[in-house]
Formats: structure tokens, sequence, C-alpha cells
């Protein structure tokens, strides 16, 4: 599903796209039957896997035009299931889909989709915090003018500002990870009560039917690798949760595409992208070479705040047992949301893994700013009646002694800052994939 409206959309090959979605639909419908067989609510010649059933990709028109007709995908797909299964298994088709709402085996779709593409993103997160962990060390005294609203501030090192990068990359790294392992199933029955499983466990002849009905919703996210938990139809945290958490990774790369774009000014010049061929071309101006991962990426960054926005208005309009509308304007915002992040994860991986550090051009800024960049340190010396620092001092000297006329000289807990950035990214490196 290559979108034209979005370019390096083929990066997102098949995430929440409709092959994806048709497949964790029939996923779920496969999961629910073969628990209410093995639980003995369904007869043992009930049992089918589904898997041959579908067509993901050739069978998404006649799904898609079954849809409006009952306002979601999943009515005519179980009917397209029942027709399809009936002629080789009668009982299938009678016991499918039986205890569940179409609700149901949507929400519990989505969230296989989204930890499939929370995977995809988190591989490319550590492969920026290997970048970035690398940065950070090579450059951790490479010198640099710090900014701060734009404007000359004190004296950093370019590992300082990786290390940032570093923190925020690792920050989302955590809170990605545990958003992914919250991802829960979804099993509530018509309005969230679990009655129609409980009145199958019934005539079954089950002794609780009420807790086989529990049980039985926990064996669907066991099944499905899914988090057990009560329904949760009109309480759309789940969804706002990882979608919080997939713009939050969106921020993190925009703040260092930012700096980079910045950088990449040719009056700055101290970064550039890596060259590939044809990336960065103009239409009209042959000497061009723009930073086109850095855009697209700051792309992403400036559109996942609406659509996550754009959930939690869905979130707050949810009503009743299951909601009218607000449900079905999730769904949308979701796959676009989740694939933008997608994209963007692997673009920001290959931005860092090429990125071009020009220290001698960072040098030449620090050297030209340097009284400036030293005022502070000035001005704290006389609180002690110091003599502050020589406006023409330069870049060398005794780097890290305090007090001293360099920019080295000024640079506070530099190195035990991204020493501690360096130690949490040897950590997640450490635990593996």
């Amino acid at each position: 599903m290559t979108d034209i409206f979005c370019p390096g959309d083929e990066r997102a090959e098949g995430v929440l796209d409709n092959a994806a979605l048709l497949a964790a639909l029939v996923a779920v419908e496969a999961a629910w039957l073969a628990g209410t067989v093995d639980a003995g609510l369904a007869p043992p010649t009930a049992a089918d896997d589904l898997a041959d059933l579908v067509d993901p990709v050739g069978d998404v028109e006649l799904v898609a035009a079954g849809a409006e007709a009952g306002g979601n995908p999943v009515i005519p797909l179980v009917d397209l299931l029942r027709a399809r299964v009936a002629d080789r298994s009668p009982d299938t088709a009678r016991w499918l889909h039986r205890g569940l709402t179409s609700q149901d085996t949507m929400d519990t779709a989505l969230m296989l989709c989204l930890r499939d593409a929370a995977d995809r993103v988190l591989a490319d997160l550590r492969r920026q915090v290997a970048a970035l962990a690398g940065l950070a060390e090579r450059h951790r005294s490479t010198a640099q003018a710090g900014r701060t609203l734009t404007q000359h501030a004190v004296p950093t090192t370019f590992g300082r500002t990786a290390a940032g990068w570093l923190t925020g990359v690792l920050d989302a790294a955590d809170d990605l990870a545990l958003a992914r392992d919250a991802l829960p199933a979804q099993v509530g029955g018509a309005a969230g009560t679990l009655a129609a499983p409980a009145e199958l466990a019934r005539l079954a002849g089950a002794a609780d039917p009420a807790g086989t009905a529990m049980v039985l919703a926990g064996d669907l996210a066991a099944r499905l690798r899914l988090r057990a938990v009560a329904p949760w139809h009109a309480n759309r945290r789940p969804v706002t949760r990882i979608g919080d958490v997939l713009v939050a990774c969106c921020d993190a790369w925009g703040r260092l595409a930012n700096d980079v774009l910045v950088r990449t000014r040719p009056e700055l010049g101290e970064l550039g992208e890596a060259a590939a061929t044809g990336r960065g071309r103009s239409s009209t101006m042959p000497q061009k070479r723009n930073p086109v991962l850095s855009v697209l990426i700051r792309r992403a960054a400036l559109t996942a705040p609406l659509l996550g926005a754009q959930l939690h208005t869905a979130a707050a309009a949810a009503v009743d047992e299951r909601p009218d509308g607000s449900w079905h304007a999730e769904w949308a915002a979701l796959r676009t949301l989740a694939r933008t992040t997608v994209v963007a994860a692997s673009q920001t991986a290959e931005l860092l893994d090429g990125l071009v550090v020009r220290p001698d051009r960072m040098r030449a800024t620090v050297e030209a700013a340097l009284p400036d960049l030293l005022a502070e340190q000035r001005s704290i010396a006389s609180l002690r009646g110091g003599a502050g620092v020589n406006g023409d001092a330069g870049m060398h000297g005794d780097a890290g002694e305090p007090g001293t006329t360099t920019a080295a000289g000024y640079l506070g807990a530099n190195h035990l800052l991204i020493d501690a950035a360096l130690d949490r990214a040897n950590r997640l490196l450490a635990d593996g994939p």
C-alpha cells in the first residue's frame, strides 16, 4: 500500500495496510474458534484454522465493499469465512465468531497490527541508539557553540548534543517497549458483559459459566500474545496510550532532525546528510543537495501530534457501552500514525548511520564567537573578584580545568552527562532485540 502523498511510505510495507488488517482479523477469529473448541463450548468438528479461506490481497475489495452496510469490515469478513468454510465443515460455519462482537475482533486485530508496527520501530530505535552512542563517544571533545533561543550561549561539544538526542531516543524506546507489552485483547461480547460466551458455557454444562467466559477471554489473549484485561469497548486508553508513544517517538526524531536541518545550512555547514544517488536533487537547480531525510522526518514530527489528537478526540466522544462513530474515527488515524512512525523510524536510523560531522566548521564557529561564549564564565568569576577570561583566548589549552581561558575549560559536567547517556545506551543494546 504505497502512498504517493507520503514520500518513503514503501518503508512501511506490510504495516497496518489492508492485507495486514485482513490477516489479523482472520487470526483473531481463528484463535477464538480454537478456544471455544478446546473449552468444550463448540464441538471438535468445528475446529479449523481458517488459514486458506481469505486472500489478504484479492479479497480486500470484496470485504471493503461490504463494510458500509454494517459500518465495519468484520461483518462482511465473517460472512465470507462462513460461506467459504461451509462446504468442508458446516460446524465451523455455525460456530465461527460465536460469543464475539465485531468490535472485539476489530480492536484485537488492530492491537496485533500495532504490535507489528511497534516491533519495526523498536528495531530502528536500536539502530539509532547504536549510531548516537558512537557519535557521542567519538565527539565528546569536539568543540561546538551551544545555542539557546537561536543565539550563541556557552561552549559545549557535539558529543553532548548527540547525547541529548540519544536520551530522547532512549526515552522513546523505553516507552514504546512498555506500550507494546501492554497491548490488550478485546473480548466483551455485544455490550461488554461477556453474556454470549457465558451463555455458551451454560449450554455446554459449565459449572461456572461466568468464570468460564472470563477464562475464555484470557485464553484468546494468551493465544495472540496480548494482555488479558476487562472489556474496553468505550474506554479507549489502550488506543490513546500506544498513539501517545508513537507521537513521542516522532517528537524525539523531529528534535534531532531540526538540529540537523539548521546545521546543514551552507552558512553553518557543521553537519550534512550522507550522499546517496539521486537523493536531495532539485527539479531545476543542479547545484542543490537538499537534506531530504531530515525534511521528511520533520514532516512526520509535524503530522503525528494531529493524528494523536484525533485519537484523543475520539476517546473523549465515546458513549454508552459501545461508541457510535468515535470508534470508527480511530481506524484511519491509527493506520496513518503507525505507518508514519515506521517510515520516520527507518529514515532517522538511515540519517544517523550516515550523518556527516564537520568538526573544523564547528571549531571555526567557536573560535569566532569565543568572547561571547565565555561571557557567563566572566560574570560568575566576577562574583568572587575573579579576573575573568581574555576575550581573544583560543580553543586550545588546558582542557577541562576550571577557570581557564578556553572553551574546553567551561564545559561543566559535559563528560559525565555523556557518560550517563552512554550507560543507558549500553544497557539497552546489551539486552538484545
